[in-house]
């Protein structure tokens, strides 16, 4: 502070314009950008494991696209209104509804992460945005226990002494229950869809995608927040226990808009907002 003084009288003293300029902040370094989509209605449909067929499913959660149904196509969604900020993403995403004592609880924090991590640094700099209407399911529907193959956790936020957990957790008064989702991020680079819904799609060995699905996409991470705490007792999903907790995306982004956020975010490792620029 003392040299900045002296440096201030002396610019006085000689006439000179006193000018300090501040140092310009550098950039998170985090692969990421987001977009928050807020609930937006429920549905016993699913467009992607029962097209054409509505009220085949268990009953959904739906958050962003609100005009999604058992009849939604790709033009739909890039046509219909969506609540998701940033507006340009007009893509769809749900999950299995949650209960509590019977009674529907939706979540009041919903974001939806687009992560570079998960893999090597070079393999994050050929990171390819996901093509126009890709669809991905992840996590398992089907699980009967907690020890069946899942990638879906539960836990409390503001409460990080909980550990997590693939089933329902009890999270302490005032804190809320977490659903923590990753989607798969390595595509085969033909289909946008699979018969089973996921072979189409794999998750990184190794730090690396595999030579059968050599493409590597945005980590999609689902994160949702439900205002319910306390004994889980009687918490569940509609497909069942909290172990069956899985989530399904319809990309309808924008071309455009996709790719300048995977070009100035994901691939130079730079955290950026809902906007798409560095945060």
């Amino acid at each position: 502070m003392r040299l900045l003084r002296l440096f201030a009288v002396l610019a006085v003293l000689m006439g000179a314009p006193l000018s300090v300029q501040p140092a310009q902040a550098e950039p998170v370094r985090v692969a990421e950008f987001l977009a928050d989509c807020p609930y937006s209605h429920r549905l016993p449909d699913d467009p992607i494991i029962f097209p054409g067929l509505p009220g085949a499913s268990h009953m959904h959660s739906f958050f962003g696209s609100r005009i999604t149904n058992a009849h939604t196509t790709l033009a739909d969604l890039q046509r219909g209104a969506t609540n998701c900020n940033p507006s340009v993403d007009r893509s769809s995403y749900w999950v299995p509804t949650l209960y509590r004592n019977g009674t529907p609880v939706e979540p009041t924090i919903t974001t939806f992460y687009y992560l570079g991590e998960g893999v090597r640094p070079d393999v994050t700099a050929r990171i390819q945005p996901f093509p126009l209407g890709l669809r991905i399911v992840a996590g398992n529907a089907r699980a009967t226990g907690p020890g069946d193959s899942t990638i879906a956790r539960w836990s409390c936020l503001h409460a990080g002494h909980v550990p997590a957990s693939k089933d329902f957790v009890t999270c302490p008064p005032g804190t809320m229950l977490e659903s923590y989702l990753d989607f798969p991020q390595c595509w085969n680079g033909r289909d946008l869809d699979s018969p089973d819904h996921k072979s189409h799609m794999a998750y990184p060995v190794g730090d690396d995608c595999p030579s059968s699905h050599p493409v590597p996409v945005p980590k999609l991470r689902q994160v949702l927040r439900y205002p319910v705490s306390g004994d889980p007792s009687g918490f569940r999903l509609a497909s069942g226990g909290g172990y069956t907790m899985h989530g399904d995306f319809f990309n309808a982004w924008p071309v455009a808009e996709l790719e300048r956020r995977v070009r100035d975010c994901i691939r130079p490792i730079i955290k950026c907002g809902a906007d798409g620029r560095p945060s």
